[in-house]
């Protein structure tokens, strides 16, 4: 604040004699595009090609291509920036890892992104590949990677881009529990983010640059917090909640929210948005104006011929796992976000059960599986192996171990303890129920578990099927880290899930209960 106070009184003691030069710029955004390049149906999951004919489709890279440049044409200076995750979330990063995704990105001709977590979903070393592979910077800022030698001389915190002759300073922010999240190593360690981007913030303005934007996979909430506690920020391009900002039907808020004068966007995921901001900027880089909205990516935005031709080159090798007919399932199977991350749904539920019956024979009672796992529903009719893979992208495997049962509720205890945040740890269970109260304080929600039609006994020791990740302190789960006769190495979870609901073909969805809400 003190920087803008300043600044303007001497533009305002200026104006005598100069006359004042207005800056615009556009900024273009994406967020959590999880490498969907071929387009995506009303679920989020990848659309058959007769659907995308019809016109049923949104986004995918070729459209996204089309869209950039129709408002590049339109704009006196743009820029486009990502929010993060770009990584992860279907069989193109499972085959090309980053290397798929720094080629379109390159193509687009992105000029910054952040850090998303799932960008460390293989560790430093596929990250490193990426940014050699890219010609834009990769930032993060609140993070120390000084200790990590494949990201020491190459992650900066912030950097300089020059458009229309005016310094922009960028600026990258990743979630402060990404250890908990993704796979950044021992040696990559995790900072408040407030403080981190002040301290950029103050380095850049230290350069003389007066126009800042905050890249940010921190999420909706910490997004305003930064722009509440900092001066000098004037934009925050975000991500990590998918979070959908205007004046359309879902939006959370509008776009942009103004908090402190700061100017926070958000653009879903998936690319089923292109975020479009015009700022104006003062002599001082004080922001006289911000507007704009989320586009929508949709079957009038036509497909660039070859970008089209090109993923379908890189499709090949992809097709026969892809195509694989697993299943057929009688309606939709429910995997959204809104409630898998906040109740009982019918994907969690089926995955639930998948692991669950899949080691029943080995004495397990309860399977757990983190709603942030899940990531896409499959629609009715024939059910592939590639729709699998969309909602399990992340190779996960089954793991099997032993924990009391008051471990058992404290993990209950961490997976409610964000679900107002529609934090990824919220739990989808078999063979246990329970009761959460939302609105009790975090490590107070759970109540009447039982397992088994039986009380959950709080000094017995429960059999329980999980997924690597969560059993290996993944999403807060660090009670599983120490747990008796742990077993990580079964099969892939994707695997199970098509080889359930291939047993029980035609599949019926279902939620029977096993959690209740309380207030629902």
């Amino acid at each position: 604040m003190i920087r803008r106070i300043l600044a303007s009184s001497c533009a305002l003691a200026m104006t005598a004699g100069t006359a004042m030069a207005d800056y615009s710029l556009t900024i273009l955004h994406t967020n959590d595009y999880h490498d969907r390049h071929e387009p995506v149906s009303q679920y989020d999951s990848t659309c058959a090609a007769d659907a995308n004919a019809a016109g049923e489709c949104f986004g995918g890279t070729a459209r996204l291509v089309t869209a950039v440049a129709a408002a590049r044409a339109r704009a006196e200076n743009s820029i486009l920036v990502d929010g993060g995750d770009q990584f992860q979330g279907t069989l193109f990063y499972t085959f090309y890892k980053g290397t798929m995704t720094a080629e379109f990105m390159n193509l687009l001709g992105y000029d910054g992104m952040t850090v998303g977590n799932h960008e460390f979903d293989d560790g430093p070393e596929v990250l490193r590949g990426f940014m050699d592979a890219v010609e834009f910077p990769v930032l993060m800022s609140n993070a120390d990677v000084s200790a990590e030698p494949l990201l020491a001389d190459k992650l900066a915190k912030s950097a300089v881009i020059e458009k229309g002759g005016e310094k922009i300073g960028l600026i990258g922010l990743t979630p402060e529990d990404t250890d908990e999240l993704a796979s950044p190593g021992e040696n990559v360690t995790f900072s408040d983010p407030v403080a981190a981007v002040q301290g950029e913030v103050d380095k850049l303005t230290a350069e003389g640059v007066n126009k800042i934007i905050v890249l940010s996979h921190s999420g909706y909430k910490v997004d305003q917090a930064v722009a509440a506690g900092t001066t000098g920020v004037d934009v925050i391009v975000g991500g990590h909640t998918n979070t959908l900002l205007g004046d359309m039907e879902g939006a959370e808020g509008p776009y942009p929210t103004m908090v402190n004068g700061v100017a926070i966007v958000s653009a879903y995921a998936y690319g089923k948005y292109l975020g479009e901001l015009n700022v104006t900027f003062d002599d001082a880089g004080v922001i006289t104006s911000a507007a704009g909205q989320p586009l929508l990516i949709d079957a009038s935005v036509e497909e660039n011929a070859d970008v089209l031709a090109r993923i379908a080159e890189l499709a090949v090798p992809l097709e026969e796992i892809r195509n694989k007919v697993v299943a057929e399932t009688a309606t939709e199977i429910v995997g959204v976000r809104e409630d898998c991350r906040a109740r009982e749904c019918a994907m969690g539920s089926l995955i639930a059960d998948a692991m669950l019956a899949r080691v029943a024979d080995q004495g397990v009672q309860i399977a757990i599986q983190n709603g942030g796992g899940i990531r896409a529903s499959i629609d009715a009719g024939e059910v592939t192996m590639g729709e699998v893979l969309t909602v399990l992208p992340f190779q996960n495997t089954l793991s099997t171990f032993q924990v009391t049962g008051d471990v058992m509720v404290a993990a209950l205890e961490n997976g409610a303890s964000q679900m107002e945040e529609g934090a990824g740890r919220f739990p989808q269970v078999a063979g246990i129920s329970f009761t959460v109260d939302p609105s009790k304080p975090a490590g107070e929600r759970i109540s009447d578990v039982m397992v088994g039609g039986a009380p959950i006994d709080p000094a017995a020791t429960y059999g329980v099927v999980s997924n690597n990740y969560v059993r290996n302190g993944g999403d807060g789960y660090g009670m599983f880290k120490d747990a008796a006769n742990a077993y990580d190495y079964g099969p892939d979870l994707a695997d199970v899930l098509a080889e359930y609901l291939a047993s029980m073909s035609p599949f019926t969805p279902y939620t029977d209960g096993r959690i209740t809400v309380v207030g629902e």
